[in-house]
C-alpha cells in the first residue's frame, strides 16, 4: 500500500504505544490483552480521529479551503480535535454540536469536550437532537461562501474515504508493530461509532492480507446497521485505495449488545470497566466510546468468546477529556481536604 501518494498534514505523534495490560490480563484470567494507545495521539489530549485529520485537513487545504465546518454529538471527540489541528493551521473553525442525550446539566454542556473546542478558538453552535447536521453543515457552507469564504465539510467523526485513510495506516503501523515485537495478534476490539475507524482498519488489515480479524463494539446503532455502514464505507475506502473488491461482509463484524439505552449515555457496565482499567492499568478510558468498547470486550472474556492463550489488541480512541462531562456517573467516594 503506498499511503505516500495521499496528501498528509503530519501532526500526530505516531506510532502511538502497543502496549500489554498485564495487570487487566491476570485478573480475568486471559485472553492476552494489548491496547493500541492511541489516546496518545497528542492532538489536544489526542484520540483516534487526530489519524483520519491528518488526510482530511490536507485535502481541505489542497482544495484551497480556508475555513472548517464539522458536526458531532455535544461532548464530540472528533470536534475537539477538528478544533485543535484548525487552530494549528490558522483555519477558522465552525461546530454544530447535536444534543443527542437530552442532558440539561452545566457540566456537560459547558465542560470536557466542549470547554476544549472552545479554548481551541472554535466557534460551537448548538442543534436539537434527530436535526439533519449534514444539511445544517451544508447550509453554513452557503452562508459562509456567499460572504467570500471557502469552507470545507468534514461529516462526523471524520468518517468518509479520505479520512478512513487513517485507519489504514494505523493497520499498517500496528502489524509492523507486532512484527517488531514478535506478536501474534489473533483479534484487534474497538469501540465503533461513526464507522471511519473500523472501516478503516479492516480496509489496511484485508489489504495487507494480514488475516487479524475486526471486531467492532457498537456505541449508537443497532447491529445490522452498524455493520451495513461500516461495510459501506470500507468498499468505498478500498476504492479510494484503488483495491476495489477486496473487502467483504465476512471481514465486518460489530457486536452493539453494550449500548444500553443509547449513546451517550452511561452503562453500568462501562462505569465498572472504566474503574476497573483506571485501577489496574492506570489508564482513563471515555464514557462514550472506550469505556463501552472495553466493557463489550471483558463481558465476552467471560463468556468464553476468546481462547485463553489468544493475543487480543484493544484499540483506545481516546476520549478522557469527555469524563469531565459525567462527574456524577462514577459514584466515587468524596474526599477530605
Amino acid at each position: 500500500m503506498n499511503l505516500a501518494r495521499f496528501p498528509r498534514v503530519r501532526c500526530g505523534h505516531f506510532p502511538t504505544p502497543l502496549e500489554p495490560m498485564e495487570n487487566l490480563t491476570r485478573h480475568l484470567g486471559g485472553p492476552k490483552l494489548w491496547i493500541k494507545r492511541d489516546d496518545c495521539t497528542g492532538l489536544s489530549s489526542g484520540g483516534n480521529k487526530t489519524r483520519k485529520l491528518e488526510f482530511l485537513m490536507a485535502d481541505a487545504l489542497q482544495r484551497g479551503a480556508d475555513t472548517i465546518i464539522t458536526q458531532g454529538a455535544t461532548q464530540s471527540n472528533h470536534a475537539r480535535q477538528t478544533a485543535a489541528i484548525a487552530a494549528k493551521l490558522g483555519l477558522p473553525c465552525h461546530i454544530l454540536l447535536e444534543d443527542r442525550t437530552g442532558y440539561a446539566d452545566a457540566a456537560y454542556n459547558l465542560n470536557g469536550n466542549v470547554l476544549l473546542d472552545r479554548l481551541h478558538g472554535a466557534s460551537v453552535s448548538r442543534r436539537p437532537g434527530g436535526a439533519d447536521m449534514q444539511a445544517e453543515m451544508e447550509a453554513l457552507a452557503r452562508d459562509l461562501a456567499a460572504k467570500g469564504r471557502k469552507p470545507y465539510v468534514i461529516p462526523g467523526g471524520g468518517s468518509n474515504p479520505v479520512g478512513a485513510l487513517g485507519y489504514v495506516a494505523a493497520a499498517q503501523e500496528l502489524v509492523t508493530q507486532a512484527y517488531e515485537q514478535g506478536l501474534r495478534i489473533d483479534c484487534v476490539v474497538h469501540a465503533t461509532g461513526s464507522a471511519g475507524t473500523q472501516a478503516g482498519l479492516v480496509t489496511g488489515l484485508v489489504a495487507l492480507n494480514s488475516g487479524i480479524p475486526v471486531l467492532g463494539i457498537g456505541v449508537r446503532a443497532p447491529k445490522d446497521r452498524q455493520e451495513a455502514n461500516v461495510l459501506k464505507l470500507a468498499e468505498a475506502t478500498a476504492a479510494h485505495l484503488g483495491r476495489p473488491g477486496i473487502v467483504t461482509s465476512e471481514h465486518v463484524v460489530a457486536n452493539c449488545d453494550y449500548v444500553g439505552q443509547g449513546y451517550g449515555l452511561p452503562t453500568q457496565g462501562m462505569v465498572e470497566a472504566l474503574k476497573l482499567v483506571a485501577k489496574l492499568e492506570g489508564i482513563l478510558l471515555d464514557p462514550v466510546y472506550s469505556g463501552k468498547g472495553m466493557a463489550g470486550l471483558i463481558d465476552l472474556i467471560g463468556k468464553k468468546h476468546f481462547k485463553p492463550d489468544d493475543n487480543v489488541v484493544f484499540l483506545h480512541t481516546g476520549g478522557s477529556a469527555g469524563l469531565f462531562a459525567y462527574p456524577d456517573a462514577f459514584d466515587l467516594p468524596g474526599y477530605t481536604a
